[in-house]
């Protein structure tokens, strides 16, 4: 990855503004700037795609499986390789993997294999997201009731020892199991923290956000709705600035009316970013899997338990991007930085979510149907058409970073 060139294009979206007829140069896998495509400086070998559309590559803070892995059966190095791969090709370059509600031990294991995979510098992986166990029952949606339960001494010594050791660190909590104070020391330690799975009234969330909660998780689902004389969570969430929302769009967890509502209203700085939720049937023709247990169904688009209730989501990033901009009526840039800029400022990822110089070379390249031209990390292509595209050096050396 230390070659330099210019991947030149007729449009190219660096997460603020887009360039035309310009080229994006890359050095040691990061960008270096983007200049008009005639003064690409002697020593680039300039790649062309064309007339596809070059932008920031996806951030995903919320991806449970794919490829036929559901990291809570597989919580392994491998199990995270084959999870961010499959989500490579759909244009996502940095997974936040998701441990779901499971046991103290499972837990361990993943907190062992997100060490092993940042060790082994796992091409994707951004950090782990642990999404319970402790959250509320009223509001488990497919979490194992069995499973969750209040954190205790021993939960927040295990979880703030791990902290840094395996790349960003992101968790679900519900105010019904884990205290302010906990909250404060899980930020200290270096997690962001984000409400999900509560049943609790609106005006619990602004003490939890001074103790350092900064995100909502996957927005409506699984939280008190907001009403004409309580606000719930939702409302909490979309009235404090402080605080970026997750939302899942595929047309079944949101409204498409709820979410347009959502959007107009969102107090910033804190934005509403997208997640997919996505669990191992991506990239997959899989008919569903079994989860602490349970059979999980896949049927039409969803993924349900045996009693309907739904189960993650059946949707790569790419997928919520269109339907961000052809269902809600966005405008194509806004639905990109929504996949972006927004989580990676959500989660803090400096290098991330842009291409300003200085930035990791993770690109998306979009042909004009926005399909998948190639996917980029670390300027090296992973996945996509793009593979077959220049010569047997690159080739080789993505065919390194993708496997």
């Amino acid at each position: 990855m230390s070659e330099a060139f210019a991947l030149a294009s007729q449009r190219i979206f660096d997460g603020e503004q887009l360039f035309y007829e310009h080229a994006l140069l890359v050095e040691q896998g990061r960008v270096v700037e983007i200049v008009p495509r005639q003064d690409v400086p002697a020593g680039h070998e300039i790649r062309d795609v064309g007339d596809a559309l070059v932008a920031p590559g996806f951030v995903d803070l919320q991806v449970n499986g794919g490829g036929g892995v559901l990291f809570n059966n597989d919580p392994s190095v491998r199990g995270i390789e084959t999870i961010c791969r499959a989500h490579a090709a759909y244009g996502t370059t940095s997974v936040m993997v998701t441990l779901i509600t499971d046991t103290p031990e499972i837990r361990d294991t993943a907190l062992a294999a997100g060490r092993n995979a940042r060790a082994a510098a796992t091409p994707g992986f951004l950090g782990l997201h642990l999404e319970g166990p402790h959250l509320s029952l009223a509001r488990k949606g497919t979490h194992d009731p069995d499973l969750i339960r209040p954190m205790d001494a021993s939960d927040l010594a295990a979880l703030c020892a791990a902290s840094g050791k395996f790349g960003l660190a992101l968790t679900t909590i519900a105010p019904e199991s884990v205290t302010p104070e906990q909250v404060s020391r899980l930020k200290a330690a270096g997690y962001v923290v984000s409400l999900g799975h509560t049943d609790v009234a609106a005006s619990v969330v602004a003490p939890y956000a001074e103790a350092g909660v900064t995100m909502v998780t996957h927005l409506f689902n699984a939280m008190s709705q907001m009403g004409n004389r309580e606000p719930g969570v939702v409302g909490a969430a979309l009235d404090d600035g402080r605080i970026f929302c997750g939302l899942i769009a595929d047309g079944f967890h949101v409204d498409p009316v709820a979410m347009r509502v959502a959007l107009r209203a969102k107090n910033g700085p804190g934005r509403i970013f997208l997640v997919t939720d996505a669990m191992s049937t991506i990239g997959t023709d899989d008919d569903g899997f079994a989860l602490n247990g349970r059979r999980v169904f896949r049927r039409g688009g969803r993924l349900t338990l045996a009693d309907g209730t739904l189960a993650g989501a059946d949707i790569d990033m790419l997928s919520c991007v269109r339907f961000t901009h052809e269902r809600l009526g966005l405008s194509l840039v806004e639905a990109l930085r929504m996949a972006s800029r927004y989580p990676a400022e959500a989660i803090g990822a400096e290098t991330k979510g842009m291409l300003k110089p200085g930035f990791d070379a993770d690109m998306v390249v979009l042909d004009g149907a926005l399909d998948l031209h190639s996917t980029w990390i670390g300027g090296a292509v992973v996945a996509g058409r793009g593979l077959a595209d220049w010569g047997p050096r690159h080739r080789s050396m993505a065919r390194a970073v993708a496997s």
